[in-house]
């Protein structure tokens, strides 16, 4: 399937998340899309110049998990496409508090605006990174400048799992690793 004809297909679904867990397409194959590391889309080689068509796409991207496997796809009513991600799909750009503090609001590259809290967790990768769940076992890695203003905020706390950095939003702690 062309981008173009991907595109008009999933146009029909714009206003809000189309209904994917409902979809069972074969599978298709592989397109050459992927997503670079740093949130940035490219079909053969070349970069995504619309950031509407990167969203569209984006809204119907899942991830199927094995123990030996993490692919990702993206899927229409009739079709589904194996497509290629570097580390993780999007990646979580900004936040701001809101209710006094109390609830953090995160975004992320593609426009996913969510609060943080026990519906969208936040994991620590093998290498240290952090990961937020943003839709449909989907993850956005957290920016290096969004750490930074976070490790600002975070207070020192003893847990079982030694002195960590932490922080809590809509009732929900998250640490941002340990550092003793």
């Amino acid at each position: 399937m062309s981008l173009e004809k991907l595109s008009a297909e999933l146009n029909k679904h714009q206003k809000s998340l189309p209904p994917v867990e409902s979809w069972n397409p074969s599978d298709c194959g592989d397109i050459d899309i992927e997503i670079k590391r740093n949130g940035d889309w490219y079909h053969e080689e070349s970069a995504f110049k619309r950031m509407p068509l990167v969203k569209l796409l984006s809204s119907v991207l899942i991830r199927e998990q094995t123990q030996d496997t993490d692919d990702y796809f993206l899927i229409t009513p009739i079709e589904k496409m194996k497509i290629r991600v570097e580390d993780a799909p999007f990646v979580l750009t900004h936040w701001h508090w809101q209710d006094n503090e109390q609830v953090m609001v995160v975004e992320t590259n593609v426009g996913d605006r969510f609060i943080l809290n026990s519906e969208h967790p936040m994991e620590c990768g093998d290498d240290g990174s952090l990961y937020v769940v943003v839709r449909r076992n989907l993850t956005a890695k957290v920016h290096r400048n969004v750490y930074y203003q976070w490790i600002d905020l975070a207070t020192e706390q003893e847990t079982a799992q030694g002195i960590e950095l932490m922080f809590t939003s809509a009732g929900y702690q998250f640490s941002l690793g340990k550092i003793a």
